[in-house]
């Protein structure tokens, strides 16, 4: 069943938004007669990732939204909503091989700054999502080995989440992706959980699907390939809708499959759950969907470290639907996420 909010988080989205205009529009607690928190880290804050606050990412495309839409009266009840989504951590994604390294340097000392932890996701592996409507990634395997090395690099010993290359494990259990072979890729995902793990405080989760896709009998193996007993966990339901309750059962399956690894749950967009039209591509840019619960590691299951953002709402899925290209923001349908999250009863 859909995950509902409670009063009290809408109690702290609001005071969340406050903060977040504040940062956007320049304005500071003297201009505004409000308490904001300064910037500074506490001395001697924790470095476990799931210890600190998540972080908040200023340059998210709905907080250049905000941003762009500050001087035109008639999108100031839009800007308010958009707003909303832009004062929630979520997943920063490493796509390229030229920028991917840069803005991990860049996010992870701005977070460190505040004794926040960042979520990156990262997405460049050969071949990406089949060819598909995120095609891309890396041009081979040493490329890509290279380009993890200089991501972890750029983290270093500041605390971050990385969540690893969706759908890639997924694809290979499914023996998608043509002629690229699932042990190559799987190699590939195995040498970045060491390269990545490496990092004292980084925790490394393996994307492992959702709970509509692959079996849970067909997706331990493919983790077990890709390196998940030195990984931190795995990840479910990046860039979908399945349920947080669907979701957590789908992970703890899974979880008792691999070793007892713990999870992390996308809840971005999973306010209403799947939609379900018949077609093959009900998960692109679906209609009716709405935001869900806020991203928190105090999930209340023993076995769920955090229900995170990963994919930023209001992205595109791809050109579907009257979308545009994949990861392009799409305020429209940032818009209808909320719209469809306040409408809940």
């Amino acid at each position: 069943m859909p995950h509902h909010s409670s009063p009290q988080l809408h109690r702290c989205l609001a005071a969340l938004v406050v903060v977040t205009a504040l940062a956007l529009t320049g304005c500071t607690s003297a201009d505004s007669g409000v308490a904001v928190t300064t910037e500074r880290a506490t001395t001697g804050a924790s470095t476990d990732p799931l210890e600190r606050p998540l972080y908040v990412d200023p340059d998210s495309s709905p907080a250049r939204q905000v941003r762009a839409w500050a001087t035109d009266p008639a999108r100031a009840g839009d800007r308010a909503l958009i707003a909303r989504i832009a004062a929630q951590p979520m997943g920063v994604w490493l796509t390229n091989d030229a920028d991917g390294p840069r803005r991990a340097a860049r996010v992870s000392r701005a977070a460190d700054r505040r004794g926040q932890t960042p979520v990156f996701v990262a997405y460049n592996i050969p071949g990406r999502d089949c060819g598909l409507y995120s095609a891309g990634g890396a041009a081979d395997g040493d490329r890509y080995r290279r380009w993890v090395t200089r991501v972890a690099a750029a983290i270093g010993r500041r605390p971050a989440i990385v969540v690893l290359e969706p759908d890639a494990a997924s694809q290979a259990a499914a023996g998608a992706c043509g002629g690229q072979q699932a042990s190559v890729r799987l190699g590939l995902l195995r040498d970045a959980v060491r390269i990545l793990g490496a990092g004292p405080n980084t925790r490394v989760y393996l994307d492992a699907g959702n709970a509509d896709w692959m079996p849970p009998r067909r997706m331990a193996p493919a983790l077990r390939r890709a390196g998940i007993a030195q990984a931190d966990g795995f990840a479910v339901n990046v860039s979908n809708f399945e349920t947080t309750a669907a979701s957590t059962a789908y992970g703890e399956r899974l979880s008792r499959l691999v070793g007892g690894k713990r999870f992390v749950i996308d809840t971005s967009r999973n306010g209403n759950g799947p939609y379900a039209d018949g077609t093959s591509e009900d998960w692109c840019n679906p209609p009716g969907r709405a935001l869900g619960s806020a991203p928190t590691t105090d999930t209340g299951r023993r076995l769920v470290d955090a229900h995170l953002w990963v994919k930023i709402p209001g992205e595109s899925d791809g050109t579907c639907r009257g979308g545009p290209p994949a990861g392009t923001w799409w305020p429209e349908y940032a818009l209808g996420l909320i719209s469809a999250a306040e409408s809940r009863p």
